[in-house]
């Protein structure tokens, strides 16, 4: 079969024919591949940066949108690398996807609410009428993430990115409050502050780490007298992955700092999101309650777009059936 493999002496993937994987175990299945998206994640592993990157070469491409044995269609997490005409994959980790709903969406759309919705509900346990800060909230998880929030029940979400014209979509989307991180780092935390005096911060998701992550926890920083819990959870470093934290701002607020990424979550959470979280999720794309924009890439081509430059908050999606 074909497949789009990782190389680790290689900055990109090559286009291999090799044998199609096989079924071990009694919950796994093969199945054809009709959609696969190109995250960040998959470009961290090929590249040999992401935390969990395989030593070895691999077949890119964790999850998938795909047609079982019995016809149907599914979105599936693989066994095996899904970037690829055939993938294995575990029958108690997928969900189904409503006939509304394009094979693109579905590929692209799991990703980013595993990158939100994990993180807001359990690394942040957010409850209705928090009001959240999301720090880079332009990328394609971080508009996800606006949306989600208020379908969660925050009663505000203030939002962070350095695409000025991509910050005012977020507020069609569901965000209240934009904040400009093209402005100097003085404007920026005295902005913050200001927002924080009357609608303290309850939650943070932070997808960039970094400077802008030095600002918001300088923001945070107490007096002394009693504060309000602040939840900050960081779900990326694309601004870079490390920072300096005072201990005394620790000690100032009641403040919790904690991540949300492979290894933070409990197995029932991961179930949770099986069972609840995508199927929900599916279903508000289908009624166009969560918008996503989607730049569909033929697999024969993907080798070629593979460092195609995208818009902010766009995702590429491998889409097996313009072959």
């Amino acid at each position: 079969m074909n497949a789009i493999v990782a190389n680790k002496t290689k900055s990109k993937p090559d286009y291999l024919d090799i044998p199609q994987p096989i079924p071990n175990e009694e919950n796994e299945l093969l199945v054809d591949v009709v959609a696969v998206a190109v995250t960040n994640y998959d470009k961290a592993k090929t590249s040999g940066t992401h935390y969990s990157n395989m030593s070895s070469d691999h077949v890119v491409g964790s999850d998938c949108v795909c047609i079982l044995p019995d016809g149907s269609r599914a979105y599936a997490i693989g066994n095996s690398g899904t970037m690829a005409e055939k993938a294995v994959i575990d029958k108690r980790r997928m969900v189904r996807i409503p006939a509304e709903l394009d094979n693109a969406t579905a590929a692209a759309l799991p990703n980013a609410v595993i990158g939100a919705a994990m993180g807001i509900l359990y690394r942040a346990e957010m409850q209705p009428g928090d009001v959240v800060l999301i720090n880079g909230a332009t990328g394609f998880t971080g508009r996800v993430a606006v949306q989600l929030a208020k379908f969660y029940g925050a009663s505000k979400v203030v939002v962070t990115g350095r695409n000025e014209e991509s910050l005012k979509s977020l507020l069609l989307l569901g965000a209240d409050q934009t904040i400009s991180l093209l402005d100097t780092s003085e404007n920026i935390l005295n902005e913050l502050k200001s927002i924080h005096a009357v609608t303290p911060f309850n939650v943070v998701i932070d997808y960039l780490w970094g400077s802008s992550a030095q600002l918001i926890l300088k923001c945070l920083s107490g007096n002394g007298t009693f504060s309000p819990r602040t939840r900050y959870v960081s779900v990326g470093s694309m601004s870079g992955d490390e920072l300096t934290l005072s201990a005394a701002i620790l000690r100032s607020v009641n403040l919790t700092i904690s991540g949300s990424g492979i290894g933070a979550w409990t197995r029932e959470q991961v179930q949770k999101l099986i069972t609840q979280i995508l199927p929900d999720a599916f279903d508000m794309a289908a009624k166009g309650a969560i918008k996503i924009d989607v730049i569909p890439v033929g697999f024969h081509d993907i080798i070629e777009q593979w460092d195609k430059e995208v818009l902010d908050g766009q995702r590429l999606v491998v889409v097996m059936d313009q072959i």
